[in-house]
Formats: C-alpha cells, structure tokens, sequence
C-alpha cells in the first residue's frame, strides 16, 4: 500500500515538475524582438490566453508548451526557453513581491486591426505597415470610404498612416507641386471627396477625424505616427474654420482662423499657431522639427518608468530591453510639450529640449497614442527613399514601441492575480 502510494505521489509530482512552457524572453538575449510579438499574435488568433510579463525581462510573454508553438518559433527564429509549472510558479512568486516593479497581464483575444492609409501608391512608406509585414500580423487597409460608410466599428485597433487631415495634402506643396504623384494625390483627393458628398477635401477629413474620435470614444484604440498626429489635431480643433489656402481648396483661408481654433476638441495638444505660409512644410508649433539644433549622434529620448501594479496601461506600452531610444526625424518629429494638455500622459521625452516623443491618453472607453517621427530606423527619411529592410533591424527598441501599442488592446481589464 504504501509503495503504491510513493508510485502515485512520484508519478503526479513527475507531471507537475515537468509540465513545460514556454518563454519567450524580450531581453538582450532575444534574437529577434520584432517577430516575437508576432508569435504573441498567432497563438491569441488560435484561441489560445498567454501571459505578459511586465518588466520581467524586457517585457517576456509566457505561451503553453505546445509543440506547434515551438515549432513556429524555431521556424520564425525566435528565441524561447522551455521552463516547467514549477519554474513558472517561481516567476509569478517573483513578480508579485510588492517591492518589485514587475506584474502578469493575460492577454485573451487577437485585437483587428485596421490601417487607414490610401490605396494608391505614394513615393513614401509607412513605419507601422512595414513592422506588421515583418511581424506577421494581419491588418485590414481602409481609407475614407470604409470610414464614411462606417467600416470602423469592425476593428479594435487603428493606425493612421502618414496623413494630412487638414486638406493641404501633406505641405508638400512648396517642394512637390510639379511633381506627378502630388498633382495625381490632389486630383485623386478631390474627386473622392465629391463622390463622397463633401465640397472640399478638408471637409471629408474633417469628418473622417470626427468618426474616429468618436470610434476611440465608444472603446477603439487608435495609434498615430509622424504628421498623423498634429495634423489631426488641427483639423479637430479649425471644425466650421477654414485653414486651406487657395492651392488647397480654390480660396482663401480665414484670416482670422487662428483665433478661430477650438483646443477643447483636440485629444492632445493647446495653444498652438498654425503654420499659414503653403511653401512651409510645416502644420504649426507643436512640432520641433524646425527649430530643434540637435546633432543626430545626440538624438535620444528617455521611457519613462510605470508601476507595473498601479499602470498596467502605461507599462505595457513602454515595454523594451533599453529605456533609451535613439531619435529619428519624420514631417512631425517630437511634440512642444509647452503645447501638450495636462491630462496626457507623457510616456517619452528629451527633458532637455523640453521634447514629448510619445505620449497616450484615454478619451471615453477607448485609447490613444502619438508617436513623433516617421521611421524608428532611418534617422531622416525623405520622399522617395527605399523602405528600410527590418531583417537588419529585428531588435529594433523603436519599432517595439509600435509593437507593443497592437498587443495592450488584447490584456484583460483586470491584472492577473497570482
């Protein structure tokens, strides 16, 4: 009886010592960060819960020990380590002490994921359409029309693709007027506009801008980079103004549009002068790209450190092995955080140029993130440069801000308690 009762308890000891799984360290040791949050998604788009270890290497993801999921990652080239019930338990005993930064997030459901950016083929790319390819991730493209016929309320989260919501196509008028791309994006533009129902370009992005505040209002998560970001902004805050001179939309702008302005419709920025002149490629002061003196070589910003265990939110989106960041420039580069309303969080910064890099806020049910510059791995990309290649960037800490901004819709409301 008792040798049958040592058999039994070293059999069931033997199943929960070596029950494995698997985990996927997001330190210095990880060979490819990038491709790991595509993993993350895979196995959620299979149904299948896996935890978010905040601060904990980097920011690791624990997934069952399946074989199928080990498979994907050696064929992905990620590096994972197999670890037992027992050392995960040890992990989450780690994690939970109160004086540790450190928390779990279950992560349930693969987020959909939308990218508002236009069907035709304009001579730049986009920074967070080329880390989803290299990810893996699936997302939907849809532009003005899905967005009027309201195609939003399909998808959990949004990026705004290098956009100008004010109707003066970019400000690239001054550089690109001749050009046979900026005459066919204006041509393209107006008649969309009026198939639409709008007179003016300005007024169907307006409208458009409208139905994603209210889309992130009724629980959407929306992420923007680069002219995305203040642009739309702007054209929040000139609703019933007119900004757009005659290039733009055939007459002349308000000449008192700037005393016009309406800051209490903006998600993130206050106070701030429009740009007036058409030949600057430039929206208005929120932007710092202009009068930066800031040498490439000097270009960093700081992450900000959260309490994994009070903000969770806040914490997920600045998960990285390093919390400095080398800078990179875009149309809009860094905010004036002079110009940044109080209620939002600043979660990146060069505190010495007075400079927000990225910052988040919620606004009703949903969420927000700004993301300053055009491309984490290209310090100045101009019109018409090769997209950058991101097999030669897969532990790229910028590109990872991105990343991490498509998993936090998937947490559970509440942490995980262990």
């Amino acid at each position: 009886m008792k040798r049958t009762f040592l058999i039994f308890f070293l059999l069931f000891w033997f199943r929960i010592s070596f029950s494995m799984q698997i985990l996927i360290p997001m330190d210095e040791s990880q060979a490819n960060h990038l491709k790991s949050y595509g993993i993350a998604y895979w196995v959620l788009q299979n149904g299948i819960e896996i935890q978010w270890l905040l601060n904990y290497r980097g920011g690791s993801f624990l997934l069952p020990g399946q074989k199928e999921i080990q498979d994907e990652c050696a064929i992905r080239g990620i590096t994972f380590e197999m670890i037992t019930d027992v050392q995960a338990n040890l992990i989450f005993e780690e994690i939970s002490r109160p004086e540790v930064n450190m928390d779990a997030v279950k992560l349930q459901k693969a987020p959909k994921v939308a990218v508002y950016a236009p069907h035709t083929n304009l001579p730049w790319d986009d920074a967070v359409t080329m880390v989803l390819t290299y990810a893996e991730i699936p997302y939907t493209q849809i532009y003005d029309e899905e967005v009027v016929r309201g195609d939003l309320s399909k998808y959990d989260w949004l990026h705004l693709h290098h956009e100008d919501f004010t109707g003066q196509y970019g400000k690239f008028y001054g550089a690109y007027r001749n050009a046979a791309w900026y005459i066919e994006e204006q041509r393209n533009a107006e008649s969309e506009a009026l198939r639409l129902g709008f007179g003016k370009v300005s007024q169907l992005k307006l409208f458009v801008a409208q139905q994603m505040k209210n889309w992130v209002f009724n629980g959407g998560f929306m992420f923007a980079m680069c002219s995305a970001t203040d642009s739309y902004d702007i054209a929040l805050s000139a609703e019933g103004v007119d900004i757009c001179e005659p290039m733009f939309d055939g007459d002349n702008a308000d000449t008192d549009c700037q005393s016009k302005l309406d800051f209490s419709k903006t998600f993130a920025f206050k106070d701030f002068a429009l740009s007036q002149n058409p030949y600057e490629y430039e929206f208005s002061n929120i932007d710092v790209s202009i009068t930066r003196h800031i040498q490439k070589e000097d270009d960093y910003f700081t992450l900000f450190d959260f309490s994994a265990k009070w903000d969770p939110v806040p914490t997920m989106l600045c998960q990285n092995h390093t919390k400095i960041i080398k800078g990179f420039m875009g149309q809009t580069t860094a905010f004036d955080e002079s110009m940044i309303k109080s209620n939002v969080l600043i979660m990146g910064e060069m505190k010495s140029h007075n400079e927000a890099r990225y910052i988040h806020s919620e606004f009703g049910k949903g969420t927000w993130t700004f993301y300053g510059g055009h491309d984490p791995e290209d310090y100045q990309h101009f019109v018409g440069d090769p997209k950058t290649d991101l097999s030669l960037h897969p532990n790229s800490p910028g590109y990872r801000l991105i990343l991490n901004n498509i998993l936090f819709p998937a947490a559970k409301k509440k942490k995980l308690k262990t």
